[in-house]
């Protein structure tokens, strides 16, 4: 069936959304799990839900397919409302597609059976339709095959192939490829969302794996503790987080910290504007290892500060980590005997103890106020304020 079927005309307009959730909340015995939620998504577009494990992520996607209904706010397809505290509309009346990682093929059927199971035109529209569906996906001629002789990949296909037959507007997946090897992973990844774009389905995708985030989505939204907490493309996301935590999530961080100081802060690594926060608010400086620069600690030619890198700070190793195309340092720097780590691409493996000079690329550092105010200032700072005195 059409989704215009179901929806009306509606769904056919490229700027209403596929999908709303508006103030969506959702409690369960007393425990508020899903907070506030606002999330739209457009047509042909693919959305992740991205998040922590245990962070709600899994019930927002039930209670857009209708699986649950909402506490509070209201859920709206192609501009319809379809659920709201008073009522929903079960999934089979919101011409979505659902896809979960256990495939949950029904085994009594072959796989024509599976992929027609949803279908309700005539016999030989359904068999047309599954014909197509199996040639997309890359099965043509395993209709008589069942479940159990396809493997983990082929079952994948299937499901997907099965998800689609109704043509849904909306395609719902709640980590559908964690239970392929990663080689497999990436290929049944790219496929299925070739296709999903390609039929102008608007995608909703649960995961808790960055990486494959950052590869899938046109949208991440990035969720924790029950809350959206930014939501943007992956470059934005990624480049502009809103928090420590959000930088953190997605790589190792390096955090230095300072307090403000005339609209400033001070480090080891140069002066760093905060305007915005308050004479002697503790600040975070946050920096990727792969934003560091190492250079040798010569004596007789010091690294100079630069306005792209900023002041170098001098450190000894800790150890030293081949990763395969990159290497892994950790220095315990002078000024506290923090460790602090620098990703260097190739081989590049010094002797713990030996002394280096690290920097960072000034455009790539963030500066966040330190989440517990009441910290008590490092051995740097102190050093700073007795300077000062």
């Amino acid at each position: 069936m059409n989704p215009s079927d179901l929806l009306g005309k509606a769904v056919l307009s490229e700027t209403i959304p596929r999908l709303e959730l508006r103030d969506v909340c959702r409690d369960y015995e007393g425990a508020r799990v899903v907070s506030d939620l606002t999330l739209a998504l457009m047509p042909g577009e693919v959305t992740c839900l991205l998040g922590p494990s245990g962070c709600g992520k899994s019930t927002t996607l039930r209670i857009a397919a209708g699986v649950e209904a909402p506490t509070h706010g209201e859920v709206r397809i192609a501009g319809r409302k379809v659920a709201d505290p008073s009522r929903s509309e079960p999934p089979e009346g919101r011409s979505v597609g659902l896809m979960f990682q256990d495939f949950a093929l029904f085994p009594h059927l072959d796989v024509a059976g599976n992929v027609a199971f949803g279908l309700t035109c005539g016999k030989a529209e359904k068999a047309a339709r599954v014909s197509e569906l199996l040639a997309r996906v890359g099965l043509a001629g395993y209709d008589a095959k069942y479940p159990h002789q396809l493997s983990g990949g082929e079952q994948q296909r299937v499901a997907l192939a099965r998800a689609l037959a109704p043509r849904p507007a909306i395609m719902l997946m709640d980590e559908p490829f964690s239970g392929l090897d990663n080689r497999l992973r990436d290929e049944i990844r790219d496929e299925t969302l070739d296709i999903l774009r390609d039929e102008g389905t608007a995608v909703l995708l649960v995961t808790h794996e960055p990486d494959e985030a950052m590869r899938m989505a046109d949208k991440i939204a990035l969720m924790r503790r029950g809350r959206i907490v930014q939501v943007g493309a992956p470059y934005t996301i990624y480049t502009n987080p809103v928090d420590r935590e959000a930088a953190a999530f997605f790589s190792d961080v390096n955090v230095v910290h300072g307090v403000v100081k005339d609209r400033q802060t001070e480090t080891p690594f140069g002066l760093f504007l905060t305007p915005g926060l308050v004479d002697g608010a503790d600040v975070e400086i946050v920096f990727r290892p792969q934003h560091c620069r190492l250079d040798f600690d010569r004596q007789e030619a010091p690294v100079r500060p630069t306005v792209e890198h900023g002041v170098p700070a001098r450190g000894r190793v800790a150890r030293a980590r081949f990763m395969g195309n990159q290497s892994l340092v950790e220095l315990a720097m002078d000024h506290d005997g923090s460790i602090l780590k620098a990703v260097i691409p190739g081989v590049f493996m010094p002797r713990e103890g030996t002394p280096l000079v690290l920097s960072l690329r000034r455009d790539h550092a963030h500066v966040f106020p330190c989440v517990n105010q009441s910290r008590v200032a490092d051995p740097w700072e102190r050093h700073v304020e007795q300077a000062a005195e």
